[in-house]
C-alpha cells in the first residue's frame, strides 16, 4: 500500500502545478480557471464523505479499485483536453472519485492494531510525501518537451492503471483477518462507546464478510445505507474532534496562504527562497513521519497527549513566525513546524478512528476529509481579509484559531483520557 500511495501523489503532483498554465493556453480567463478549480474543490467536499461511507459498505477492494480506475479516466481525459470544456469535463471523475489515499488509510486501519496505527499511518504519509516532492520536478522536466502537458497527463493516467494492478494483486484475505481482530478487540470497549455516544449507528452495518455480498445490493439500498451512516456521524459526539481538525487545518493553511508574498514584503527575500524553504519543510515532514513510532512509544501511545502537545507547539511556532524579526527565526519556525504539523495530522486521524470505531473507518476518514476541504474553502477568504491589515495578519489569525482548538481539547480531556484508559486495560 505504501508503493501505490507514493505513485499516486507522484503522478498527481506532476500534473497539478501545470494545470493553470495549460488552461490559460487554451484561452480561459483567470475567472474561468478559478471557477473550474473551485468546482473541483466543491466536488471533493461533498463526495469524500459519500465515497468513504460507500467503501465501508461494499468493501475496500472494490471501492479502491473503482476510485483508482475512474481517476485514471479523468487524467486520460485531461491528456486529450484541447478545449476549456473538455478540460472541465476531465475534472469531474477526479473531483468525485479521487479519494484513493483516504480509502487506503481506512484499509490500513482495518489491518493493523490501534497501537501500531500511528506508526503505520506516519510511514504511509511519509511515502506519499516523497511522491509529492519528486513529482513536480519530473513534471517540470516533461513540460519542456513538445506537447509536454499531454504526455505528463497520459503518464499520470498510466501510473493510476499500474496502481489498479497493484491493488488487485494485494492479499485481500488479510482484510477479513484484520477486521476480525478489530471486532474482537472492540468487544471490551462497547460500554464506553455507548456512554460517549460514539456508536454511530454503524456497527451493525459492516464487517469484512458482509462487504463482498453488499456489493451486489440494489444501488438504492446502498444509497440508503450511506445516508443512514452519515446521519449517525452527524448525531454523534465526535463534533469536537472534527472541530479541532477544522481549526488546526485552517490555522496551518493561513500560515502558508501568503508565505512567499509575506517573506518578500517583510524581509525582501525572493520567491525562489520561499520555494526552497517549503521544499525543505516537506522533506522534514517525511522524516517526521518516519519518527512517529519512537515518538508514540515515548508518549506510551497516549494519542490525546501527543495531539495536545503538537497543536500547542504548532500554535507557538506560528506565533514565532508572525512576530519574527529576522529570516533565521522564520527558518527555525519552519523547521519545527514540519514536525509538529505532521505529528498532529496523524494524531487527529488516529483519534477519529479510535473514538468512532474501526467499523466505520471509511466514513470517518471521509467526513474528516470533508472538514479539511471546508477549511481549504474558508482559509483563502480569511487570509484575504487579514492581509488587508498586515502581512502578518493571516498567521496571527491562525494563532487565535489554534488556541481555540487547544482550549476545546482541554475542555474534553476527560472523554479522551477515559477512552484511552479503557483501551489500555483491554490490551
Amino acid at each position: 500500500l505504501f508503493l501505490p500511495s507514493f505513485q499516486d501523489l507522484f503522478g498527481v503532483s506532476m500534473v497539478v502545478p501545470l494545470m493553470n498554465l495549460h488552461i490559460k493556453s487554451l484561452g480561459a480567463s483567470h475567472t474561468v480557471a478559478g471557477i473550474i478549480g473551485s468546482l473541483y474543490g466543491i466536488m471533493q467536499l461533498f463526495s469524500s464523505t459519500f465515497v468513504g461511507c460507500w467503501s465501508d459498505i461494499v468493501g475496500r477492494r472494490y471501492s479502491l479499485l473503482a476510485c483508482i480506475l475512474l481517476s485514471a479516466l479523468g487524467y486520460f481525459l485531461l491528456g486529450t483536453s484541447t478545449t476549456v470544456f473538455l478540460f472541465a469535463i476531465s475534472r469531474v471523475p477526479v473531483g468525485i472519485f479521487k479519494h484513493t489515499l483516504s480509502i487506503s488509510k481506512a484499509l490500513l486501519s482495518d489491518l493493523v492494531s490501534e497501537t501500531d496505527r500511528p506508526l503505520v499511518m506516519g510511514r504511509f504519509n511519509a511515502a506519499s510525501s516523497v511522491g509529492f516532492i519528486l513529482g513536480p520536478v519530473v513534471g517540470g522536466y516533461l513540460t519542456e518537451l513538445e506537447d509536454g502537458f499531454y504526455r505528463t497527463s497520459f503518464i499520470c493516467a498510466s501510473i493510476f492503471l499500474l496502481n489498479a494492478g497493484l491493488v488487485w494483486m494485494l492479499p485481500w484475505s488479510e482484510e477479513n483477518t484484520g477486521n476480525r481482530e478489530h471486532q474482537e478487540s472492540s468487544k471490551g470497549t462497547d460500554s464506553f462507546s455507548a456512554k460517549a455516544n460514539c456508536a454511530l449507528h454503524l456497527k451493525s452495518a459492516t464487517n469484512g464478510a458482509m462487504a463482498s455480498s453488499s456489493l451486489f445490493r440494489s444501488p438504492w439500498i446502498q444509497v440508503a445505507t450511506v445516508m443512514k451512516r452519515i446521519k449517525g456521524i452527524a448525531c454523534s459526539d465526535l463534533w469536537d474532534v472534527f472541530l479541532v481538525r477544522f481549526l488546526m487545518s485552517v490555522a496551518i493553511l493561513l500560515y502558508y496562504s501568503n508565505f512567499s508574498l509575506a517573506l518578500e514584503e517583510r524581509f525582501g527575500v525572493k520567491p525562489l527562497f520561499a520555494g526552497y524553504l517549503l521544499s525543505y519543510s516537506s522533506a522534514l515532514g517525511v522524516l517526521a513521519g518516519c519518527l512517529l513510532g519512537p515518538i508514540t512509544r515515548l508518549y506510551q501511545h497516549n494519542i490525546y497527549r501527543m495531539l495536545l502537545h503538537s497543536s500547542t507547539l504548532t500554535c507557538t511556532l506560528i506565533l514565532l513566525y508572525a512576530s519574527a524579526l529576522s529570516i533565521w527565526m522564520v527558518i527555525l519556525s519552519s523547521t519545527f513546524l514540519a514536525f509538529s504539523t505532521t505529528i498532529g495530522r496523524t494524531c487527529i486521524i488516529d483519534l477519529e478512528l479510535t473514538m468512532g470505531g474501526s467499523e466505520a473507518s471509511g466514513t470517518l476518514l471521509g467526513v474528516g476529509q470533508s472538514v479539511t476541504s471546508v477549511g481549504r474553502i474558508v482559509a483563502p477568504l480569511l487570509s484575504g481579509i487579514a492581509q488587508e491589515f498586515s502581512p502578518c495578519g493571516p498567521p496571527s489569525l491562525g494563532v487565535g484559531l489554534a488556541l481555540v482548538a487547544i482550549l476545546i481539547m482541554n475542555a474534553n480531556k476527560q472523554k479522551y483520557c477515559s477512552h484511552g484508559n479503557v483501551k489500555l486495560k483491554n490490551q
